[in-house]
């Protein structure tokens, strides 16, 4: 299992670079970052500050959305970025929230984010692809190479990701949920003619070591808040779960507890005390994140890893940053690797 962070671009950009560096040290491989261009910093710049300042670390966004910019314009940064520093990037992609919302759009459709998968990764992957009437290549770029990850809920974004995605993105590590979903993009992948077992599984969730239960759920409990953005949307469009297992629409933990939701300001987006979250109880922000002793993170990444989960990113938006990053770098992501014997 691979390990990523997580990381708002809050000013000063040197913490975050700092936070990306720190990463590294620890043994993570990937550094994410919200990409939401008014709430936080432009990250497509600071990734080039992460990747001059680094040696292995993959980046890239979680996620971006085919709405915000042209998408020849993100090809081309990442493609620039692998020129720059290697292939080291990766974009990960769903149809918008905060980015598109707080500026009153609306998140790309279905058909608007299959194509724009299509033609980002054929320009970033130095070839030619066609858009809007005309064949379109980089004449610049030479080897680069990107895999775009799709970030989905709903059954239509997991049948979606199943069919053209290079991996998928679960953002909350309640297990029931994973398998259930990872069932559902396996089973879309098969039905295309693809092997399912290509595509990484990449579960995203805040990731707090420590014992103070209660802190660490009000820490934490803005997750289940975001995450609620995208359930309404499902339950806008298909109602509300008629059960909890395979053959449902939707899962009922994934929907039934944003029955209390009144709304959401974008302003306290992903930021630990949020005001407006109080519909979400603790049961859904432990389901939904990791949080305890590194024992406890342990065994719930184990039961993950086995459901096929091939990456874990921990979300950073909480008091406890530094502490939990040294924690994973010497006790749990050790627990989770391969262990090799000097001699046999």
């Amino acid at each position: 299992m691979d390990f990523g962070v997580v990381l708002q671009t809050n000013p000063p950009a040197s913490r975050v670079i700092h936070l990306a560096q720190l990463a590294e040290a620890h043994g993570f491989s990937h550094v994410w970052t919200f990409d939401s261009h008014l709430l936080w910093e432009e990250p497509y710049v600071i990734y080039s500050a992460i990747l001059a300042t680094t040696r292995r670390v993959t980046v890239g966004p979680l996620v971006t959305n085919p709405a915000t910019r042209d998408w020849t314009v993100t090809a081309s940064i990442f493609a620039t970025l692998n020129e720059m520093y290697g292939n080291r990037t990766v974009c990960g992609i769903g149809r918008g929230d905060s980015a598109v919302r707080v500026t009153n759009g609306r998140p790309s459709t279905m058909a608007e984010l299959r194509e724009s998968i299509h033609v980002i990764r054929e320009l970033a992957n130095s070839r030619p692809v066609e858009y809007k009437g005309a064949t379109l290549q980089f004449p610049w770029s030479r080897g680069s190479e990107l895999d775009v990850w799709v970030a989905a809920y709903g059954p239509m974004a997991l049948k979606l990701t199943g069919e053209v995605a290079d991996g998928f993105i679960l953002q909350l590590a309640d297990v029931d949920i994973a398998e259930w979903m990872i069932t559902t993009v396996r089973d879309a992948a098969a039905a295309a003619g693809r092997d399912p077992d290509a595509i990484a599984f990449c579960v995203a969730a805040p990731m707090y070591i420590g014992t103070d239960r209660a802190h660490m759920i009000d820490q934490t409990r803005w997750f289940g808040g975001m995450v609620g953005n995208h359930v309404a949307d499902i339950v806008a469009k298909y109602g509300p779960s008629t059960g909890s297992g395979t053959g449902s629409a939707v899962p009922e933990a994934l929907t039934d507890y944003i029955a209390g939701r009144t709304g959401y300001d974008y302003n306290s987006h992903g930021k630990a005390g949020n005001d407006h979250v109080d519909f979400v109880p603790d049961e859904i922000v432990e389901r939904f994140c990791i949080l305890g002793t590194a024992e406890e993170h342990i065994a719930k990444l184990e039961r993950l890893r086995a459901l096929g989960v091939t990456q874990f990113a921990g979300y950073l938006q909480h008091d406890n940053k530094e502490e939990t990053l040294r924690v994973y770098g010497e006790t749990v992501i050790p627990a989770l690797q391969q262990h090799v014997t000097a001699k046999a």
